[in-house]
């Protein structure tokens, strides 16, 4: 077998491959011969149809299924041989062959990159230091009392923070404009729910006005045919609103299905929760910054294959995110194209991160995830030790693990600086 190889690219390679007549005739003979002691053909006792009649039955099917299997044989052999590291599966093109002639086929493939990680030391990254203070905390059991909200109707005119119930129907030149009408709508004055004139239009009205108005649409509107348009609006009341809340006592905390400690409990619990929200979006901000550093620091070549096969992927997420069964109706694969191309190169840093320095897994942090995972359902220490004895659990978990065991890493040895910041401010921004 002679193999020669050619670089037609950064990662692309065209390998020439070519085997000897003797070894392809060996093959085919021996096949022959083989098929020869069972095959049936009338006027022949089986075992004894003369070579050449077999050879002319079935020696172009014979002769095919030899090359088929030498070239997937020696293909193999070939990228040992020259030590290459295939992406992807090649595009094979033959050569006209034939009885007692040489066999040659042209693979051509992309192989891996040969990644070898800079600039590491270099990373710098800025890492929040969020404070949850009695302001922020006051905020959040406000957001929880309005959950718990009750609406009591009023005999006044509507104003900022009620809910007013109405019947609208919207027109563009004496026109009705698609999905401008509606029947008992609340809209809570204020939250943004509706377009500013649509709420300006709406405050200062009683139970039972009938009220004509004109609402200006904003140009980037998407709808294209009313977008800086004026409309005018006719509602119709049918109540007013005011809030009540809920006061902060242990029967808010019993809302929240806390049953023991009371509303010092409830307030405990609430702080938790914000310490925890707030970490999670700590550690998904230094990762994402991790990520562009590391990136930055490493530009390289990634094989097309696998840039093609991830957005293939990711199309398949987004089918499944949207409940598209149909692929006629999935978004355009092209969507994924740069996308795909960082997850690709990404995954191609860390796995040579993990490898370069011997990062192993750490049990304790699949377990920990698994634990993540479980927060909430009940008998969770049961889901946890059925999860971490399910293969395809911790098939999916693991990966996941390293991965973020190789984040930390980076965070280890880069520049990171915290900065102070208060929870609501974090959270909001």
């Amino acid at each position: 077998m002679q193999v020669t190889v050619e670089s037609t690219g950064a990662l692309e390679r065209r390998m020439r491959v070519e085997l000897p007549a003797e070894r392809i005739e060996k093959e085919v003979d021996s096949r022959l011969k083989s098929v020869g002691k069972t095959v049936k053909i009338k006027g022949f006792r089986p075992g004894k149809v003369p070579p050449r009649v077999v050879k002319q039955r079935y020696g172009a099917q014979i002769r095919q299924e030899v090359l088929s299997d030498l070239m997937q044989q020696s293909y193999t052999d070939a990228v040992q041989q020259e030590n290459l590291n295939p992406a992807g599966g090649p595009q094979i093109e033959t050569e006209a062959d034939g009885d007692g002639k040489d066999f040659t086929y042209v693979a051509t493939f992309e192989v891996m990159p040969e990644v070898k990680l800079e600039g590491l030391d270099k990373i710098k990254v800025e890492k929040p230091e969020v404070e949850i203070g009695d302001s922020d905390l006051d905020d959040m059991i406000e957001n929880l009392r309005k959950q718990k909200a009750t609406w009591t109707e009023v005999e006044r005119a509507s104003a900022k923070g009620d809910r007013v119930v109405v019947d609208f129907e919207g027109k563009l030149k004496g026109e009705p404009i698609e999905g401008g009408q509606g029947k008992e709508v609340p809209v809570i004055l204020g939250q943004g729910q509706m377009l500013p004139d649509f709420e300006k239009g709406l405050t200062g009205i009683k139970a039972g006005d009938e009220k004509t108005f004109k609402v200006k649409f904003p140009k980037d509107y998407h709808a294209e045919d009313l977008q800086g348009q004026k409309v005018e609006f006719t509602v119709n009341t049918h109540r007013v609103e005011e809030e009540t809340l809920p006061p902060v006592d242990d029967k808010l905390a019993e809302m929240f299905n806390v049953e023991e400690g009371g509303l010092e409990q409830f307030m405990k619990d609430v702080r938790e929760n914000m310490r925890h929200e707030a970490d999670q979006k700590v550690k998904s901000q230094v990762r994402e910054q991790l990520m562009e550093e590391l990136l930055a620091a490493n530009p390289i070549d990634i094989p097309q294959a696998l840039k093609h096969q991830e957005m293939h992927s990711m199309q398949h997420e987004a089918m499944q995110r949207l409940g598209i069964e149909d692929h006629d109706q999935a978004p355009p694969l092209e969507n994924f194209a740069e996308s795909a191309e960082k997850r690709v190169r990404l995954g191609l840093l860390i796995r040579q991160l993990i490898t370069d320095q011997d990062i192993r897994l750490d049990e304790e942090r699949v377990r920990g995830h698994v634990e993540d995972m479980c927060a909430g359902y009940e008998k969770a220490d049961e889901m946890v030790n059925m999860y971490l004895n399910t293969p395809q659990v911790r098939q999916q978990v693991e990966p996941i693990v390293l991965e973020q065991m190789a984040f930390d890493w980076l965070l280890e040895h880069g520049k990171a600086r915290t900065k102070k910041v208060g929870f609501t401010e974090f959270m909001n921004g």
